[in-house]
């Protein structure tokens, strides 16, 4: 089996973070997000896996080159323009060939990886198999309608769903599916849609069977969600300390990098801290990461992913539910009438 990974698209519910890296890139409790599906097919005995990303970016590929120091080896397809997922899984067919592999968005977050999915898969011998998961908001996705267990249809963010079962962001496949994604038309979105993919094959009379999750699972497309997932990535820390602590109170599990100091403050877990940063005089936590190389001087943070050389000094309001790209400087203004800026296309600032 092998398996195909997404890391394209141009993650514009996120910006401005991804005007300047690749949404993929974002680290999760301080772990790339793509590395968590790159495990997640690893852990279940895959070692070819091909990922798609757009044409003339190479960030991806800066960072896992050929995935030799991984395990695995790693193919990387150029999609030139985003047309949908199911023209995703089109391109890919001269590296899958005849063989069952398994699609998985790499913006996906779930509990448990996907062995157990595949097993599944294995048992049932079906054509096709879907991880479902019930949602509280199933316009957002494929939503699934099930009938005595079997699926009989599936709709692409329907105005007015069947049920609550969202079609996951994890696929499993046998080679009939190239005959699926070859016999669709272009959405109105002029896009070619894994939802009619999938109805192709219900048609058709292929075996579609499926798995529905029963921890948690995050499509991790918005700052929110993002948010949510590095909160219950955390849930599951393991505490350890490979820095300095003085005069500071550390509660809960959390995981200190290495050259770590921190120094007169109370550090609440579940929470990473990364190697070589700096905390003096604050309180950091619950639910936050904090990236390498950052410096937090006599502020507050908590519920928040505060990425890799970031500099936060002397603020006096709570930041919270907050997500800084690399590099952020935030400090506070010596005239407290008045404030100075530096904010990208699409920033979000609250005072």
């Amino acid at each position: 089996m092998k398996a195909l990974i997404t890391a394209g698209g141009h993650g514009t519910r996120l910006r401005p973070i991804t005007y300047t890296q690749n949404k993929h890139l974002i680290p999760i409790a301080n772990k790339i997000m793509l590395q968590y599906a790159i495990d997640y097919v690893k852990e279940a005995g895959i070692r070819e896996i091909g990922i798609i990303i757009n044409a003339n970016d190479n960030s991806i590929q800066n960072v896992f080159g050929n995935g030799e120091n991984l395990g695995v080896e790693i193919t990387y397809i150029h999609q030139d323009k985003p047309l949908g997922l199911a023209h995703v899984v089109k391109i890919s067919q001269s590296f899958i060939g005849d063989e069952n592999f398994i699609f998985y968005l790499g913006d996906n977050i779930l509990v448990g990886g996907v062995k157990p999915f595949i097993n599944d898969f294995n048992e049932m011998n079906s054509n096709c198999h879907l991880v479902l998961s019930q949602v509280l908001d199933p316009n957002r996705f494929g939503v699934a309608e099930v009938i005595k267990n079997s699926i009989i249809s599936i709709e692409e963010k329907p105005i007015s769903p069947k049920s609550d079962l969202a079609v996951t962001g994890i696929y499993i496949y046998d080679s009939n599916i190239f005959e699926a994604v070859n016999n669709i038309a272009p959405s109105k979105r002029g896009e070619l849609e894994i939802s009619d993919a999938h109805q192709y094959l219900i048609e058709n009379d292929f075996d579609i069977t499926y798995s529905e999750i029963t921890g948690w699972w995050k499509d991790t497309g918005q700052p929110s969600d993002l948010l949510d997932a590095n909160r219950l990535v955390l849930d599951n820390i393991q505490g350890d300390n490979n820095g300095s602590i003085r005069n500071s109170s550390v509660k809960g599990e959390v995981s200190i990098g290495t050259n770590c100091q921190i120094e007169n403050s109370n550090i609440n877990g579940p929470m990473i801290i990364g190697n070589n940063s700096i905390i003096k005089d604050s309180v950091i936590g619950p639910y936050s990461s904090i990236g390498e190389e950052c410096k937090i001087i006599s502020s507050n943070i908590e519920h928040s992913i505060i990425m890799d050389g970031c500099n936060i000094s002397n603020i006096s309001k709570n930041i919270k539910s907050s997500l800084l790209g690399k590099n952020v400087k935030i400090s506070s203004s010596k005239d407290s009438n008045q404030g100075r800026y530096l904010l990208g296309d699409q920033s979000n600032i609250e005072l």
